[in-house]
């Protein structure tokens, strides 16, 4: 027991050794970044800039391109340097760190993603009293609201492990896994466990069925209305629920890895899977939602070409 107070570092194992590799992994990485850096920065400025797009729906977009920056940085930096690294250590409180970043970054997605479901809900559903019930004012608030769910949450989550003392150090991932250090622990209680099923279940469940109920109204007036009211629908609605079907996915499978074996499966796949939401999402929003808008495309071309 005493030699768990010892414990002041975490080996990130998933990295292994991968010799002169390492720097061809590096580039790829580090192109993949800058990539997502900028392109969520570019809609960013665009979103300020132009003040036809200071509207509800664009200022939640803007949201979720600041969180797109927030939680790459939250893996990428620490993945880079690791890639050079001999050891893989990262000590308790950068991982800890880390911990908090992902994790509250994730619950801002998924939460940015229901209160974008609900502005297209009442555009769609109530569009005489829209201006009304989604003016700029309340949209701010929704956003503090979101982000002070989201770490609210997470701190009540980490409340439970921050006071552990682990027996082991070796983590098989190239992030700190929330439930993989739980298990580290010496005495990693029930109430541990439960913890942390609940914080999947306020991060992922709640707002993933609140995002279900409203596309669902959604569709039941789409269905009601003319051919080119459900053409304009559909058309606002499909970046959403792809986005929402692939941070499904990647939680799946994050999921999955964290608390099943899966001998099978080779380990560079195994990884790359556990990291797929923190890989693909951040750059298939921009692309997804920003520049495939008309409105937000039209803008990207006078800011980028000085066009008119």
């Amino acid at each position: 027991m005493e030699n768990s107070t010892e414990i002041v570092s975490f080996v990130l194992a998933a990295y292994g050794n991968v010799g002169e590799l390492k720097y061809l992994y590096f580039i790829i990485m580090l192109v993949w970044y800058l990539s997502i850096c900028v392109s969520n920065t570019v809609l960013i400025v665009v979103i300020y800039v132009d003040k036809r797009l200071h509207e509800p729906m664009y200022i939640l977009l803007c949201n979720l391109f600041v969180n797109e920056i927030g939680g790459s940085t939250s893996l990428y930096p620490l993945m880079l340097s690791q890639m050079f690294s001999d050891t893989h250590e990262v000590t308790l409180p950068w991982c800890f760190l880390q911990m908090c970043s992902i994790y509250t970054s994730a619950s801002v997605e998924f939460c940015s993603l229901a209160a974008m479901a609900y502005d297209r809900h009442v555009a769609i559903c109530d569009p005489l009293h829209y201006s009304v019930i989604m003016n700029t004012g309340r949209v701010c608030i929704i956003i503090v609201i979101v982000w002070m769910y989201s770490f609210v949450n997470f701190i009540f989550s980490f409340s439970f492990v921050i006071h552990l003392r682990f027996c082991g150090n070796v983590i098989n991932k190239v992030f700190c896994d929330h439930h993989l250090v739980i298990k580290l622990a010496c005495s990693a209680s029930v109430l541990n466990q439960i913890s942390d099923l609940l914080f999947a279940f306020v991060t992922i469940v709640i707002p993933f069925t609140f995002i279900s109920v409203s596309y669902m109204k959604i569709l039941a007036v789409c269905l009601k209305t003319s051919k080119e009211n459900k053409q304009k629908a559909v058309s606002t609605c499909t970046p959403q629920i792809v986005s929402v079907s692939n941070l499904f996915v990647g939680c799946f499978f994050h999921f999955v890895d964290s608390r099943f074996d899966v001998p099978r499966v080779p380990d560079k796949v195994r990884i790359i899977l556990s990291v797929y939401i923190l890989i693909c999402q951040p750059i298939v929003t921009p692309f997804m939602y920003g520049f495939n808008l008309p409105k937000i495309k039209e803008s990207c071309k006078r800011f980028l070409f000085n066009r008119k």
